[in-house]
């Protein structure tokens, strides 16, 4: 329960602050362009983090590093309200993030480690569904906040929450985790670093001034030569940050890779359809939001259900209808035009967001099941990397593809929606929305193999099958 928690905080802060972006920047006289790093550090922070956490969760112990996270968020949390400048506030932005990569990496190895195999598809289903619910409350709470009380606010709902979660995790945590006489990789770490930030905001800042401006490409190559630096150390390092060698589990590969589809593909939706139902379709925020909610119930009531169809009947054909039905409902989107007929715009949604339902609780499973249990913490931390990389790249692809076809359509270059050109946003969204489905059909090729060549093979019990259930944490 203290894990789903503070998935909850996470995943609900992440989306809680961007409503009050606009009266942030008003409070702080900043530009939009400025206040949008409130957002930005903190996905950075946590994306180069998590791994550094996830490593530490096997070196300390998943609970110790958890109950940082929690303690360092709840922190930053109170910190992020103080704040008076910009510069301010992003450093308690940090903060916070520092301690959501804390927590967040060794939530899935916890509950892993803590359920038995046949429960674990449920337990992390159950952990989906706070993944949604925070995404889902985040900006109608933050609304609501916005309405009666001031932005600061905002930052300091989770202090109460926090300090809850984290004494008691303090009273009913269980015997302390194993610990381990190995130093966290320190080159690994700084070259990961330098691998990830000048990735994320090459990636994301490309959409406002070009990829072919001369400082994203020297960010660009900062990131490729510290991603290969970062390999050959890992190679060589006795005790590295990332240990390479559970990559050799090509199940582990696969569904990974398999996650890093959807995540993309999803991504495309999330980042367009607000556009398409304010803009396009002159929907009003409060009936363009009913709308967006669709994704997050659904896959509020699906994610647990589908965990506990993991453990009834396997993982493989579940994950396999749920990328199909992920891809169907993208290309069917695509398919929509200036007057669509409004039940249909909401079932296409619907099977979008069932598929992703249906897939990312046994696929997590999938991918916890492959690691023995002290590799959990960094196999956790790496999902949840793949899930950040995955969404960023997404964005930045489905903008990109956006734009340049609205600007291909109207003959010039534009970086953003072009009032009265409905047809040249429907012609860039539908090239984005095909291009999403795409990524997430790789994924299910790949899926389809595996489910093949799975069951060509005999029945082994995984690696992290025989996890003792009695730990707590």
């Amino acid at each position: 329960m203290i894990t789903v928690i503070s998935t909850f905080m996470n995943t609900l802060d992440g989306s809680i602050v961007n409503v009050a972006l606009p009266s942030m920047a008003k409070a702080l006289n900043v530009g939009t362009g400025l206040i949008t790093w409130v957002v930005s550090a903190y996905l950075i922070v946590i994306t180069f983090c998590i791994l550094i956490f996830g490593r530490l969760g096997d070196l300390k112990g998943q609970g110790k590093i958890f109950r940082f996270g929690l303690l360092i968020f709840t922190i930053g949390s109170f910190l992020c309200g103080l704040m008076r400048t910009l510069p301010l506030i992003l450093l308690a932005r940090a903060i916070q993030a520092v301690g959501a990569s804390a927590s967040m990496a060794n939530s899935q190895g916890i509950i892993a480690r803590t359920f038995p195999p046949e429960e674990r598809g449920r337990a992390l289903g159950i952990n989906g569904t706070f993944v949604a619910l925070g995404t889902m409350v985040g900006p109608a709470l933050g609304g609501l906040i916005i309405s009666f009380a001031s932005w600061e606010y905002l930052f300091w709902v989770n202090v109460p929450i926090g300090l809850l979660a984290y004494f008691a995790n303090l009273k009913f945590s269980g015997p302390e985790d194993t610990v381990s006489d190995e130093k966290l990789d320190l080159w690994g770490s700084f070259l990961f670093i330098f691998a990830i930030a000048p990735l994320f905001i090459a990636l994301e800042y490309g959409q406002t001034i070009g990829y072919t401006h001369w400082l994203i490409l020297l960010f660009f190559a900062v990131a490729v030569v510290s991603f290969a630096a970062f390999y050959m150390v890992e190679q060589k390092a006795k005790a590295p940050l990332l240990d390479l060698h559970i990559f050799e589990n090509k199940w582990f590969t696969v569904s990974i890779f398999c996650a890093f589809t959807s995540f993309v593909a999803i991504s495309c939706s999330n980042i367009i359809l607000p556009f398409y139902l304010q803009n396009a379709l002159n929907m009003s925020p409060g009936k363009a939001g009913l709308y967006m909610t669709i994704y997050p119930v659904i896959l509020a009531l699906v994610a647990p259900a589908s965990g506990y169809l993991s453990d009834k009947i396997g993982s493989e054909v579940l994950t396999l209808i749920g990328l199909l039905l992920t891809s169907t409902g993208l290309y069917l989107i695509a398919t929509l035009n200036e007057h669509p007929v409004y039940w249909i715009l909401g079932l296409y949604i619907g099977i979008m967001s069932f598929g992703n339902g249906l897939f990312q609780s046994p696929n997590n499973s999938l991918v916890m099941s492959m690691l023995p249990p002290e590799k959990l913490g960094i196999g956790g931390s790496v999902n949840a990397l793949v899930r950040n990389v995955g969404f960023t790249i997404g964005i930045a692809m489905s903008t990109a593809i956006l734009y340049a076809g609205m600007s291909w359509k109207i003959g010039k270059h534009v970086t953003g929606y072009v009032p009265g050109r409905n047809d040249a946003f429907i012609f860039g969204m539908r090239l984005a929305y095909i291009a999403g489905a795409t990524v997430c059909m790789v994924g299910v090729i790949i899926t389809a193999v595996r489910l093949y060549n799975r069951r060509k093979e005999p029945k082994v019990e995984s690696a992290g099958a025989n996890m003792p259930s009695s730990e707590q944490s």
